[in-house]
């Protein structure tokens, strides 16, 4: 097969692609049944409702399913760290065309600049991304620490956050270095 100039990405992109056999495109049915997702607005009921909380999502600059969060509370002499994760299996029910079609990718393929999403974009970049001020389904890890990070217990929820930050590596780290923070400081109040 001939796709295109050596030399160019996309050319070499779907070389990979078809050597390795990977799916880049999604069928009617399973756009249909991830369409059909994005009319399913969170609710909290059955689920632990953390929409009060702090909690951020932290990735690439052009990251665009972001699909775990974090936060940190103090409980006492201990602190809570919560590590939430997308509940896409909310969506995706079991024999399902997505189902079907999610594991026959079996993951996400992730160039530098580009990405064969696992699931369509109405799911994997729409209701089963974490973007900051939307309520998502999520499963939730909530582990007790103590003073020195030992664990000292694990729960874990279905649940429903809200993310109030669209954290970006690049910036955390130059929150941590110290380094022209004050461009940042509005965005990461909520951290401060």
């Amino acid at each position: 097969a001939v796709f295109g100039p050596s030399a160019g990405l996309d050319a070499n992109y779907s070389a990979i692609l078809h050597e390795c056999g990977i799916r880049t495109e999604f069928d009617r049915e399973v756009i249909a049944e991830a369409d059909k997702c994005k009319e399913d607005i969170p609710q909290a009921t059955g689920r632990l409702d953390l929409r009060d909380k702090f909690i951020i999502t932290i990735d690439g600059e052009d990251a665009k399913d972001l699909d775990d969060a974090i936060s940190v509370e103090k409980d006492g002499k201990d602190y809570i760290l919560g590590v939430h994760i997308a509940d896409v299996s909310h969506y995706v029910s079991e024999g399902s065309a997505l189902d079907k079609e999610a594991f026959e990718r079996g993951t996400s393929v992730y160039f530098t600049d580009k990405v064969v999403p696992m699931l369509p974009k109405a799911l994997s970049n729409g209701i089963c991304s974490l973007n900051s001020g939307s309520d998502r389904y999520t499963l939730s890890a909530l582990i007790k620490l103590d003073d020195n990070g030992e664990i000292k217990g694990v729960k874990l929820k279905k649940s429903v956050i809200n993310s109030k930050i669209r954290g970006v590596y690049s910036e955390i780290n130059r929150l941590i270095d110290g380094v022209d923070c004050d461009e940042l400081s509005e965005k990461y109040a909520g951290l401060y």
